[in-house]
């Protein structure tokens, strides 16, 4: 945690020049693919929108103060004219610069972030960790808005899409772990609700696949597997949460890129959950 608020303070003294995330990474002892999965986890937004919404907290100080014109704060910003700085400045505080200059408005403001690592121990996490070799997903993909909680309509309408007898098929082509039915899901934009990412339904198998199937190649990688077991779908949402707020900062592995898989076995209002995350030592 102290090198992640390393690389905050670093975020600060370089807010009105060009923030390298690379370098970020390189301050917080992590890869910048696990840098970003780890703040958005933690700080519950990406590292990019934290870093836009402090340029316009500072920006909104100057703009209140008057000292300056709205155009120089804009350039000095990071932003080509005083339209786009609008733009940007009123999604943020929800008036444009020009009348929160001139009618002292009440702005919106984006605190510093300070990270510390709570020891709670009410909950314990089984995991293991699997190497296997790379192998193809048989099944059918779209993309999807994330959904923090509760039911994610889009996925549910996309299985129904499917339909049951194209399920079936696609179990009797299960050959490998995880066992039967998996979801994949990668190239996610962000942490924030609405945020698109890749969904991918199908079997892990090495049988040849049908043709109105597509087929993911997934490659070699070291796994963090993790399982859970309750309500659905709240214990499915929570484990993602733990694995990167409370796993990740206490273990020496870090997330790389590539599809997450998830087995789940649902009965009734409640599931048994196997999460399948690629990591690196």
């Amino acid at each position: 945690m102290e090198r992640l608020n390393q690389a905050m303070a670093h975020i600060e003294q370089n807010l009105d020049d060009e923030v390298d995330v690379r370098h970020l990474a390189r301050i917080a002892g992590t890869s910048e693919y696990h840098l970003r999965r780890m703040f958005s986890a933690l700080a519950g937004i990406p590292l990019s929108e934290y870093i836009r919404r402090r340029r316009l907290t500072k920006a909104a100080n100057e703009v209140l103060s008057g000292h300056d014109s709205l155009l120089d704060i804009a350039i000095r910003w990071g932003y080509g004219s005083n339209e786009a700085f609008a733009r940007a400045f009123k999604a943020m505080h929800g008036v444009g610069p020009q009348e929160a200059r001139a009618g002292k408005k009440p702005l919106q403001s984006q605190q510093i972030l300070t990270f510390k690592l709570i020891v709670e121990g009410s909950t314990s996490m089984e995991y293991r960790i699997v190497e296997k070799d790379a192998f193809q997903v048989v099944g059918r993909g779209t993309r999807v808005p994330l959904v923090h909680l509760g039911m994610n309509p889009a996925i549910v309408e996309f299985i129904k899409g499917i339909g049951m007898p194209t399920l079936e098929r696609l179990k009797q082509l299960s050959d490998g772990e995880p066992e039967g039915l998996v979801a994949l899901t990668g190239n996610q934009e962000g942490n924030e609700e609405g945020d698109r990412l890749d969904y991918f339904h199908g079997v892990v198998t090495s049988k040849e696949a049908p043709e109105d199937m597509e087929i993911i190649t997934v490659p070699k990688n070291t796994w963090a597997v993790f399982k859970a077991e309750g309500p659905y779908p709240e214990t499915i949402q929570h484990m993602w949460r733990d694995v990167y707020t409370q796993w990740f900062p206490s273990n020496s592995y870090q997330s790389v890129e590539g599809p997450s898989m998830l087995h789940t076995q649902i009965d009734g209002d409640t599931a048994k959950a196997e999460l399948w995350i690629p990591v690196t030592s």
